[in-house]
């Protein structure tokens, strides 16, 4: 039986829509209008205008909450909508990914959500019901997760009665990860926000030349170089904080369920999320870290799913995190329960590598001294010019730090790869999650007889480039690389086909029996780091 929005959804969407006009009346009526050639009447005929605009605003929302109807069938979702031109949509629940809800704080209030149905393959939402009550919302949810189940028990058929039951019954829930209080201070403690640094840059830059060299000239130079101190400090300082609350915002009262074949969470301060992250949809496990939560033993764990961001209003960010924030070997035991990997032995890249890192780095060292030489020619500067030399140790320790922290594995179902320093990556990618193997030679790496190897996946995050990658390898390794991939590619499509793989079975190719899995979690990843 077709279903009807939230009456409530009349007033938000109106409020949603008419902000603009209440702001530009309640301007009207401060006396801040006045029309030439109507005298005093010039506000009042404004205000008689904007109240109809508000009256035709809110008649328009009436017309379109009562045309609008949607439907869960057995098949297909319908929805009706359209005030002056009809629209009728069947979207196959086959297509449907999941159902994602979100709750700012004034809908929490009022008891509604927005509801997105999302589809693999897509990079913006296919429906949205604006607006409905919460306990609809779940329901869609539930009854999505119901049909799809029963649909696949239909395709199961070879398996008897007994087994379609199993199927189609409410499958039970496993808390798998709670971020507490604590942890969630720790997360705020442990990120920094590296957009500010820019946004403050673009806005001094706005100031103009001509001022700032001015106040150069102006200005002593030790006073000026305490200035740049001060400023520097400011600037993490804000960065620091920013990135805190913003991470404490997203990922405040976050849960991660185990639900059957999904994974369930909630999070969100301000903007309350709740959704899923369906198995058969995850492409790529990634363990990302930075040198402070390195230093403290913490890590995040990020699923990237088929074209799909859960969470986000458009799926444009391509990754969720599983785990916001935990320690290593907490985000381990999670990655072995969805991708038994086992034990991890990365192998770097080959010495002349990390040559080559160090020679671009030291080039960014000159680079910066021959700036500031050239800018002393224009103005007088607050420190000698050869201060940027002082920055070639760090670019050797970074050079090694590089190659220190980049590695391949090619295990008996998973590709592994390690890259990054500040931010670290490790990506791990089911054989038959590979889309395309690209091997790249630049013309540095083809001087030096050295390759990167890509593995392309179906997952959104591979539009911008962040696939896992085996960087700077050899020429020969890229090769073996290349043709090794490809081989089991072919052979893990053959076996997932054929019902022996599957992200979050239990009985997935890999997953070790007894305690083997368990004992392995907290070693694969310190392997191969050793100097």
């Amino acid at each position: 039986m077709p279903r009807s929005l939230s009456p409530l959804s009349i007033p938000y969407r109106a409020f949603q829509r008419g902000g603009g006009i209440a702001v530009f009346l309640a301007f009207v009526l401060s006396g801040g209008v006045t029309i030439p050639g109507v005298g005093p009447a010039g506000p009042l005929i404004v205000l008689g205008i904007g109240l109809l605009a508000v009256a035709a605003l809110v008649g328009y929302e009436i017309a379109y909450v009562r045309r609008f109807s949607y439907e869960l069938a057995t098949e297909t979702l319908d929805i009706d909508s359209g005030v002056l031109s009809r629209r009728n949509r069947e979207i196959p629940l086959r297509r449907i990914q999941n159902v994602d809800i979100s709750r700012n704080v004034v809908q929490r209030l009022l008891g509604i959500a927005l509801v997105s149905f999302e589809t693999a393959g897509g990079g913006e939402t296919e429906a949205q019901l604006k607006f409905v009550t919460f306990e609809e919302a779940k329901r869609l949810q539930r009854e999505l997760a119901r049909l799809k189940r029963e649909a696949a028990a239909e395709e199961a058929t070879a398996d008897g009665e007994e087994e379609t039951r199993a199927v189609t019954a409410e499958p039970e829930s496993t808390e798998l990860f709670a971020l507490d209080r604590s942890e969630l201070a720790i997360l705020g403690a442990l990120s920094v926000d590296l957009r500010v640094p820019g946004i403050l840059f673009l806005l001094v830059s706005t100031i103009g030349s001509t001022v700032i060299s001015t106040y150069l000239e102006a200005v002593p130079g030790v006073a000026l170089a305490l200035a740049a101190g001060v400023l520097v400090v400011v600037v993490a300082l804000v960065s620091w904080l920013v990135g805190a609350a913003a991470a404490i915002i997203e990922y405040y009262d976050f849960r991660l369920v185990r639900s059957g074949d999904e994974l369930q969470y909630e999070r969100g301060l301000l903007q309350r999320y709740d959704g899923s992250i369906p198995f058969d949809k995850i492409q790529t496990l990634t363990i990302a870290d930075n040198p402070l939560k390195r230093h403290f033993g913490y890590a995040t764990l990020y699923i990237e799913t088929a074209g799909y961001a859960p969470g986000s209003s458009g799926g444009s960010r391509g990754s969720e995190a599983a785990i916001p924030l935990a320690k290593r070997d907490h985000v381990l035991e999670l990655v072995e329960e969805l991708e038994p990997v086992g034990e991890v032995d990365f192998e770097r890249p080959p010495r002349l590598a990390r040559r080559r890192y160090l020679v671009r780095y030291l080039l960014v060292v000159g680079v910066l001294t021959g700036i500031t030489y050239g800018a002393e020619t224009l103005f007088p500067l607050p420190f000698p010019p050869w201060l940027p030399l002082l920055l070639a140790p760090l670019a050797v320790l970074f050079a090694h730090a590089t190659w220190r922290n980049r590695g391949h594995w090619l295990g008996e179902h998973h590709v592994v790869t390690r890259n990054g320093v500040l931010r670290r990556e490790t990506k791990i990618v089911p054989y038959y999650r590979i889309q395309t193997v690209i091997d790249s030679r630049n013309v540095f790496q083809r001087r030096l007889g050295l390759a990167t190897v890509t593995i392309d996946t179906a997952g959104s995050l591979s539009l911008g480039g962040q696939d896992a990658a085996a960087v700077d390898v050899s020429g020969a390794r890229a090769d073996e690389l290349r043709e090794g991939l490809e081989t089991r590619l072919e052979d893990a499509v053959d076996a997932y086909r054929a019902g022996r793989a599957g992200i979050g079975s239990e009985d997935e190719p890999g997953a070790s029996d007894g305690d083997e899995a368990d004992d392995s979690t907290g070693d694969w990843e310190r392997r191969g780091e050793e100097t």
